[in-house]
């Protein structure tokens, strides 16, 4: 699927309870990072979780992966940059980077895979036809 390149940023604002006793991102924060950039991408692009459930499915989260570069510390504002990644399949694939504020080192790295369900809980083996129409809006 050729398709121009979909991305969104978020900075993110690291809070005392999201770090150990270290002063470090704990490592169950990432999971709501990568879900605050979801929901960026979805605002910025018209695929919020909103609009799929009002199209009569949901997108649950089948595979999740982060990759630790460099300690995130209490205080920091880094940048969360999350990048579509097309296919022919039924999913929403992304990847994800955590940029440091100052340097844009890449901190950290990962990919969610989502597939559809409809309101039964059924898995959904095709794209819905909202998605197939949103993929085809976006990509021009």
């Amino acid at each position: 699927m050729n398709m121009k390149e979909l991305k969104a940023s978020k900075i993110l604002d690291i809070r005392f309870s999201e770090v150990d006793s270290m002063n470090v991102v704990w490592h169950g924060s990432y999971m709501l990072y990568f879900e605050d950039a979801r929901e960026e991408f979805g605002r910025k692009y018209q695929l919020e979780y909103t609009r799929i459930a009002d199209n009569g499915y949901y997108a649950p989260l089948v595979d999740m992966e982060f990759h630790y570069r460099r300690p995130i510390t209490y205080g920091m504002r880094p940048r969360i940059d999350i990048i579509y990644r097309p296919t022919e399949a039924a999913k929403i694939i992304f990847d994800y980077e955590i940029h440091d504020p100052d340097t844009d080192e890449l901190m950290a790295s990962g990919r969610s895979v989502q597939v559809f369900m409809d309101k039964n809980y059924q898995l959904i083996w095709t794209n819905p036809d909202f998605y197939a129409e949103w993929k085809k809006r976006v990509s021009q």
